[in-house]
């Protein structure tokens, strides 16, 4: 128990619960190597998480609480057997005085409870801890081998996309909600460890356009690849959809601060003199903000661009014909997203995988285009290209 805290309104105070290999029991295969073992931690602390939940005194303790992605977390440690959680502790008061009795059962009852019921194997379900770690490490295998083939992405057979709402990312359950089936063309079958074979729709590298109509699903496949660099719970829907470890969501972010970028490649010199070259604003707008936004990721190694035209700058992503007419080139400093989208692939093997319901203009420019309607994915590329040949840019 440290730091503890020093009065009734200071932070609460740290604690580590620590059970020995032997009295935690739990089998050496459930953390043989690393993506077990964070699977394994992951599942303890949402245990600890509901065991807290459950308890009468669950506002006086606290740990991380768990969404639907399996990740490596600070509040569990498992080591060579070993379970150590860490949580805070709120010390019942009255005024600035601890309440010495109610004290003592949270620490000497309501703490040891709560280490029996999740920290030790036997008192758990042994088939959802097994189901929770197999799956981490089938995703894990299942985004190897879709990366070692040259796809930037895979999404399974089945998979639910769709969200509950759009400030859960709990999967939606109603009895109407469309499974994932992927377009025949794309289709291909990935062999993992412990589900046997699982089909789904792999994305080629190059430049991937998703169309369709509005509130037809493009949106939620781009959010569902976004989130495809992490493994998931079994349950959450999107356990078969996985992307390139690389894989980035590139936005336009009004107002934020850019420091010594270089966005040149983008946006030549402002009209102020202000050279791009290291451009820093502590009030980006959304074209200077987008273009640094791409310049970051790609100086941070990522190879897969993923923007959304919802949350996109539109003089960054494209200027018609016609706004080229009465705005001459060489008085718009703005080179657009279209321009480099096609030099991003072939010059630097950086792929783009872009939603876009608005301009036509960016299926010249596609290598796969995509189109959902009521959330089923077709595979539309020769389609496009005969559009794009009948109404040239």
């Amino acid at each position: 128990l440290a730091p503890v805290q020093s009065d009734p309104y200071a932070p609460p105070s740290k604690v580590r619960l620590e059970v020995g290999a032997a009295r935690a029991g739990f089998p050496q295969e459930l953390y043989a190597n690393r993506v077990r073992r964070v699977a394994l931690q992951d599942f303890v602390a949402r245990c600890v998480a509901q065991a807290i939940h459950e308890a009468t005194s669950r506002d006086r303790v606290e740990i991380d609480s768990c969404g639907q992605e399996i990740l490596e977390r600070t509040a569990v440690r498992i080591e060579d057997g070993a379970v150590e959680v860490r949580c805070a502790v709120g010390l019942p008061a009255k005024g600035r005085r601890i309440l010495g009795r109610q004290a003592a059962f949270l620490l000497t009852d309501l703490l040891p409870r709560l280490a029996e019921q999740a920290m030790l194997f036997p008192r758990l379900d042994a088939s959802a801890v097994y189901a929770h770690v197999w799956a981490a490490e089938d995703q894990e295998e299942l985004r190897r081998v879709v990366s070692e083939r040259g796809y930037i992405g895979f999404v399974g057979n089945g998979a639910r996309l769709a969200r509950a709402s759009g400030i859960s990312d709990a999967p939606l359950t109603e009895a109407g909600a469309v499974s994932f089936v992927s377009p025949p063309e794309l289709e291909i079958g990935v062999e993992v460890p412990h589900a046997g074979e699982v089909r789904g729709m792999a994305l080629p590298a190059g430049v991937t356009v998703i169309v369709g109509g509005g509130y037809h699903g493009k949106s939620t496949l781009l959010r569902a690849l976004e989130r495809g660099v992490y493994n998931h719970i079994p349950g959450d829907g999107r356990e078969w959809v996985v992307s390139t470890p690389s894989a980035v969501k590139i936005r336009a972010e009004d107002g934020r601060a850019v420091t010594g970028v270089d966005i040149s490649p983008f946006i030549a010199a402002l009209p102020n003199g202000q050279s791009t070259i290291r451009f820093t604003s502590s009030n980006a707008s959304g074209s200077t903000s987008q273009a640094a936004n791409i310049m970051e990721a790609l100086e941070a190694g990522s190879r897969v661009l993923l923007v959304d035209e919802d949350t996109s700058a539109t003089n960054f992503m494209i200027r018609d014909s016609r706004m080229q007419a009465l705005v001459a080139k060489d008085q718009e400093p703005i080179t657009p997203f279209i321009d480099r989208i096609r030099e991003l692939y072939t010059t630097l093997g950086v792929s783009t995988v872009l939603v876009m319901g608005g301009s036509g203009d960016y299926l010249g420019e596609a290598d796969t285009v995509l189109k959902l309607h009521s959330y089923r994915a077709g595979l539309v590329t020769e389609q496009a290209r005969q559009i794009t040949a009948q109404f040239p840019q």
